[in-house]
């Protein structure tokens, strides 16, 4: 059984017509997907998923002071990310005298699981 191809010329789309249909379209709108990379972007970095592997680990709120011994940085760096998680919404803070106390928000990293898990 042999089945002929038809090889054709390529040609050109005619101005504002595609030049093809896409293999699959997103099920992610752009203000997800803008939302979710900012959450991915602040996750980018080793010291940052680190903290949140720590925090999500622990029951309750941990203190910076209880962090810093962890990481080969200065408060100052290590207040930094934190900041940066912060920013996303990955992490919260609460004061408590001179201290700041953070724990993770897991919702604001829900949308971004269900998609890479292919839930959503």
């Amino acid at each position: 059984m042999s089945s002929e191809l038809k090889l054709m010329p390529k040609q050109k789309s005619p101005n504002g017509q595609p030049c093809c249909e896409p293999v699959v379209y997103p099920d992610v709108e752009r203000t997800q997907a803008a939302n979710m990379a900012k959450i991915a972007k602040a996750l980018g970095d080793p010291i940052r998923l680190t903290l949140v592997d720590v925090l999500r680990k622990h029951a309750g709120k941990v203190c910076v002071c209880e962090l810093v011994p962890l990481f080969d940085v200065s408060q100052s760096t290590l207040s930094h990310h934190l900041k940066k998680l912060r920013d996303v919404g990955i992490l919260d803070s609460e004061r408590r005298g001179l201290w700041a106390y953070y724990y993770v928000n897991p919702e604001e990293l829900d949308e971004l699981s269900a998609w890479l898990s292919g839930g959503s």
